[in-house]
């Protein structure tokens, strides 16, 4: 149990690798279905309705590419940092399971119990860095959504909406209504850049497991 716990030590940082790609993933997933929406469908234009996929606008400005770029660079550093920690666990761990026949009964649980708190101690940092790095996801996205939000004002008076849907639950039609492309641009004009740093969260008590 010792030794399998030692290998998942950072995955609650490793999972956070993949959080920098949502946004790209989501766009994708978005552009292909708004292709095929707009070559299966078509149809009169509606005057007044209007589209954006908020998803797109994060993951293809340069605001957005910057961001997720910092935020990618602070994970692969955590990721680095706790598997610094977690290789002299396991090789203590490994050792300690290579002596256990040659040692004492209650000194080697005294020393599996040692070995078990300070897994638990890394497995609390970890889970820690992980809650920080979303934060830090989230105040990004709260800054872009800041940053955006005049702009997507300005492009719905030119375009003269009168309604703005969520381009993601369009099931078809004429997609010439989409503002995605011109609020990207026009924020791209405004803003290519916010500074990323990891934000600090004051460590919580965890209840213990009772294993």
């Amino acid at each position: 149990m010792t030794s399998h716990k030692m290998r998942s030590a950072p995955i609650a940082v490793a999972v956070l690798l993949a959080i920098g790609s949502i946004g790209n993933v989501l766009a994708a997933e978005d552009a292909a279905k708004s292709q095929a929406q707009t070559q299966g469908l078509g149809g009169p234009e509606i005057p007044g309705v209007c589209l954006l996929s908020r998803q797109a606008i994060f993951a293809n400005a340069e605001v957005g590419k910057s961001a997720s770029a910092q935020i990618a660079k602070l994970t692969e550093e955590s990721q680095t940092e706790f598997e610094g920690q977690r290789k002299p666990l396991e090789d203590e761990a490994r050792k300690l399971e290579g002596e256990k026949a040659l040692m004492p009964a209650a000194k080697y649980t005294e020393q599996q119990q040692s070995l078990a708190r300070r897994w638990g101690e890394l497995q609390k940092k970890a889970d820690h860095r992980t809650r920080e790095i979303e934060a830090t996801r989230q105040k990004a996205i709260d800054r872009i959504s800041t940053e955006a939000q005049p702009v997507l004002a300005d492009v719905y008076k030119e375009r003269k909406c009168g309604l703005l849907l969520d381009r993601g639950v369009a099931l078809g039609g004429n997609m010439n209504g989409d503002l995605t492309a011109a609020v990207v641009k026009a924020l791209d004009a405004k803003i290519k850049t916010i500074p990323v740093q990891r934000e600090i969260l004051p460590m919580t008590p965890v209840a213990s497991s009772g294993r």
